[in-house]
């Protein structure tokens, strides 16, 4: 990793830090420090699972609970056990904790307004555009990609989101009982591999190979990417990682057919150095075949 890079990073932190005050005891002069005031804005009016809130904010359950007695205890916060089901916390805002939301959100628009204040109308664009760039880039940077089994409920979903929006795109719309099969059997190893891009522990992308080992090749399968998330690069990031995988189980050519109303999709596999060949397979939903040569791994 650049060092250069690093230190910038760093610097960035630094600065970001002190400017909001995220290094006061008393964020916001509130009488409670960021932490806090972070959990209590998210429950948000209509409550949040404790769960949910742990995995949006990335945080370690016992620091949670520490925030969340706190917030108790100062009468902003309730919880609820949910009945029967004990497993199922759910943090929900007193009165008080209503209140005290409302005055968080004046005093942000307040603290964001002073940020704005001292700069030109020129500068402010320039860094209103950064912050939803450098926005972008770090949630780009949270998304994890893992190999799932199929039977995995974050890789049905997006398996059932891929079917979905094609049946929506395609003209005609989509069947997979009609295309080439990708059974559950055939998209994990030894057969095949599927792997599935998370952002706050919720499946936002996948894609998938089934392996051909006596002609050394593979095939793509199950391309997609939940529209909240396009633009963030990550289409590219999971066919790099197919490719890395693939290549791992010692597949030298690798191959996929797509629809023309894909055009995104398309354009992808061209970027990334697939090229167009005569058709190979007889999918019905095809009107593009690609292929692509993969390095020796460590070559």
């Amino acid at each position: 990793m650049d060092g250069a890079a690093i230190g910038q990073v760093r610097r960035f932190q630094r600065t970001v830090t002190q400017r909001i005050g995220a290094l006061n005891d008393s964020f916001l002069a509130r009488d409670r420090a960021l932490g806090q005031s972070r959990v209590l804005w998210e429950i948000g009016a209509e409550g949040s699972e404790v769960r949910v809130l742990r995995t949006r904010l990335d945080l370690d359950s016992g620091y949670l609970s520490r925030l969340l007695r706190s917030l108790e205890a100062d009468g902003l916060v309730v919880m609820d056990d949910g009945g029967s089901d004990g497993r199922v916390r759910t943090a929900r805002l007193t009165p008080a904790g209503l209140a005290e939301r409302e005055e968080l959100d004046r005093r942000s628009d307040e603290a964001a307004a002073h940020i704005l204040e001292p700069l030109s109308d020129a500068q402010r664009d320039r860094l209103v555009a950064a912050m939803s760039e450098v926005e972008r880039l770090l949630l780009a940077s949270m998304i994890a990609i893992d190999v799932l089994d199929p039977r995995h409920p974050g890789a049905r979903r997006c398996l059932q989101a891929y079917a979905d929006e094609l049946a929506r795109r395609f003209e005609g719309g989509f069947d997979p009982a009609r295309s080439i099969s990708a059974t559950d059997a055939e998209l994990r190893l030894p057969a095949g591999m599927l792997l599935v891009a998370a952002l706050h522990a919720e499946p936002v992308g996948c894609v998938a190979f089934k392996l051909h080992p006596e002609a050394g090749s593979a095939e793509i399968k199950r391309m997609w990417v939940d529209p909240a998330v396009r633009g963030l690069g990550l289409g590219r990031r999971l066919l790099a990682e197919a490719e890395g995988k693939a290549a791992a189980q010692g597949v030298r050519t690798l191959r996929l057919e797509t629809n023309r109303a894909l055009t995104e999709a398309v354009a992808l596999y061209r970027a990334s150095g697939y090229r167009e060949v005569a058709a190979f397979s007889d999918e019905p939903y095809a009107h593009h075949w690609f292929e692509k040569r993969l390095p020796r791994p460590g070559g």
